[in-house]
Parts: structure tokens; C-alpha cells; sequence
């Protein structure tokens, strides 16, 4: 099979860098957050990739059908999705706490903040 015919495992890759990029180049806190969903999105996808057969069916037993798609990756990512959508919004709430008490959301500035505060004290 050629290179091209692995498309998913390709977009995966690029979405899973991406994501990564975002996480560790970016000091916005907001675009941290999204650049974690798109590596998680990523990930979805690397585990959905292979769950489905071409050809395949429901694994319902019947006559006339003899290759059954996995279901198995399918039930987990419906789980990862919640988890992570959850893990999305505990991350926001942080965010806005932490633009409460340091009135910026830019890693610097924060930094910078804690560090007048440590030095003043």
C-alpha cells in the first residue's frame, strides 16, 4: 500500500504536531488550551483509524457476513471525549482564576507577577 493510502495516519501526525507545537511555542494560556484539544483530537483519530474495516459490519452475528468491525475503539473515544471536554473546562475555569489574581493570561506576564510579589514581600 503507498504512502498516500495511510491519509488519516498523515492528518493524525500533522494534528498531533500541531497541537504540540502550540502547547510548548505559545505562552497564551487560552491557545495552550486549544493546542492540548487538538492533540487530543489527534489522538482520537489514531485510535478510530484502525477500528474501522472497509467492508466490515456491526459485529452482529449473521448469516453472510464474515468481517466485523471493532466497536471497542469507537466506545473508548466516546469516554476520551467527555474526559477530555471535562479536562477543557477545568482548564478554562483555571484560566479564569488565574486572570482574577494576575490580570493576564501570557505566561511571562505571570511570571514576572509572581515574581514582584516574592520579591516584595
Amino acid at each position: 500500500m503507498s504512502v498516500l493510502g495511510h491519509y488519516s495516519y498523515w492528518i493524525t501526525v500533522i494534528l498531533m504536531v500541531a497541537g504540540l507545537y502550540i502547547v510548548i511555542a505559545r505562552g497564551n494560556l487560552i491557545k495552550k488550551l486549544i493546542g492540548l484539544s487538538i492533540f487530543q483530537t489527534s489522538v482520537y483519530l489514531l485510535y478510530i483509524a484502525p477500528g474501522k474495516l472497509i467492508g466490515g459490519t456491526a459485529p452482529i452475528v449473521a448469516d453472510g457476513f464474515k468481517l466485523y468491525s471493532n466497536p471497542l475503539p469507537h466506545v473508548l473515544i466516546l469516554t476520551a471525549i467527555v474526559v477530555g471536554v471535562a479536562t477543557l473546562a477545568l482548564g478554562l475555569a483555571i484560566v479564569v482564576r488565574i486572570r482574577e489574581a494576575y490580570g493576564a493570561i501570557e505566561e511571562d506576564e505571570i511570571l514576572a507577577a509572581d515574581r514582584d510579589r516574592g520579591a516584595g514581600a
